[in-house]
């Protein structure tokens, strides 16, 4: 069962056996929507930054690994 994000993308729930609540997406589809490079994914995941999943011969990213490794929160000033 596949769903779509609110820009239209295509994201597939864990492939039976994988952890639960994992929404895993191809690095491409990730890459665009944090905007970066599929070879910054493919870095962080060398690195262990970022956890890849093979589905097959596939690497796929989990959604909200890889927004907790990439983005920050930037403190305002008071």
């Amino acid at each position: 069962m596949a769903t779509h994000t609110s820009r239209g993308e295509h994201v597939r729930p864990a492939a039976h056996g994988g952890p639960p609540g994992v929404r895993l997406v191809a690095l491409s589809v990730a890459a665009q929507m944090f905007g970066v490079s599929v070879k910054t994914l493919r870095r962080r995941i060398a690195d262990g930054t970022v956890r890849g999943y093979r589905v097959g011969r596939l690497v796929r990213v989990d959604l909200d690994e890889v927004r907790e490794a990439l983005v920050a929160v930037i403190p305002s000033a008071r």
